[in-house]
């Protein structure tokens, strides 16, 4: 077996999400702006991105990043997010596992640090229990109480809001939001999703709603709410979502239902937490932050073989 490429990756899960950082051995996409890089990276290498994270070496449910050169010389790293079926602006979860993955390869230390992302730089925090705290790139809500026709399912009602992606955030869920459950809300996300782009409901500068979300009272009643969170493809967040804490808490706040500084407990289908607060911002949009933890899962090359017909992935 010729082996054409092989690829340092550490894998790590965050409050039960996982993600795949790149240490080395991935495209050369050159210098200049993060957004630049990303588009070179779509349109010159997906087949990196798929071959990294899609069946056989990956899943569905895998985020992986892409530790890049930074462009400010006080950036700590920059990184590109992708999963199974595209990339991600940004990746609350994915954010705290690049620190932890930085801290165990010794390159990091105790503090705060930059982290450049396509859609800006987020500062993250990493404490000395080994917890991380990421500060989001301002979030805000775009549309609220917006009203769409889902067809076999009937209606829902459900703001639009920017935490880094773009959600369509559901407030009455159409099950009891357990793992149980997992198929059905699976299933009627993914038809809530389809609903919107066959009706034209877009993100500001119709950008794509790639996220449905849905909410629920939290089982452990120290928490604040319970959700479930349907990523790009059709894969549910294991973790309480950064993104998606950040878009909640954005309409929280423009509800006047969140004041700044007060913590957010959002808890996962899996009973895992992130603690969240807001600032306020400029143009009515807060600065989110999300705390969490990550654990180090394993490190290993990935080979690509000059000969295998998966090399680039399985594309279902």
């Amino acid at each position: 077996m010729e082996i054409r490429q092989s690829v340092h990756v550490i894998d790590s899960h965050t409050e039960g999400e996982p993600t795949r950082v790149v240490i080395s051995g991935g495209p050369d996409l050159g210098d200049g702006p993060l957004p630049e890089r990303l588009q070179r990276f779509s349109s010159q290498f997906d087949h990196f991105r798929s071959g990294i994270v899609c069946e056989p070496r990956g899943s569905e449910v895998v985020v992986g990043a892409l530790l890049l050169k930074p462009v400010q010389p006080d950036s700590s790293a920059a990184v590109i997010f992708f999963n199974d079926v595209g990339y991600l602006g940004m990746c609350g979860h994915g954010t705290i596992g690049v620190l932890t993955t930085l801290a165990h390869l010794g390159r990091i230390g105790v503090g705060l640090h930059n982290i450049e992302t396509p859609v800006g730089t987020v500062q993250a925090t990493l404490h000395q229990d080994g917890s991380v705290t990421v500060e989001n790139v301002p979030s805000y809500r775009y549309r609220s109480k917006v009203e769409i026709d889902v067809p076999g399912y009937g209606s829902f009602t459900g703001d639009i809001a920017w935490g880094g992606n773009w959600f369509f955030l559901v407030e009455e869920a159409p099950c009891p939001l357990t793992t149980a459950n997992r198929g059905k809300l699976i299933e009627v996300s993914t038809a809530i999703r389809e609903a919107l782009h066959a009706n034209g409901v877009t993100g500001a500068d119709r950008a794509y709603i790639d996220h449905i979300e849905f909410f629920s009272e939290p089982e452990d009643e120290l928490n604040s709410s319970r959700n479930f969170v349907l990523c790009p493809g059709a894969s549910f967040d294991r973790s309480p979502c950064g993104t998606g804490t950040s878009a909640k808490m954005a309409c929280l706040y423009d509800d006047g239902k969140l004041a700044p500084g007060t913590i957010w407990k959002q808890e996962s289908l899996l009973g895992t937490v992130f603690q969240g607060s807001v600032r306020e911002g400029s143009d009515g949009q807060v600065n989110p932050s999300i705390r969490g933890h990550a654990w180090v899962t394993g490190e290993s090359r990935l080979l690509f073989a000059e000969d295998d017909p998966f090399s680039q992935g399985i594309k279902f």
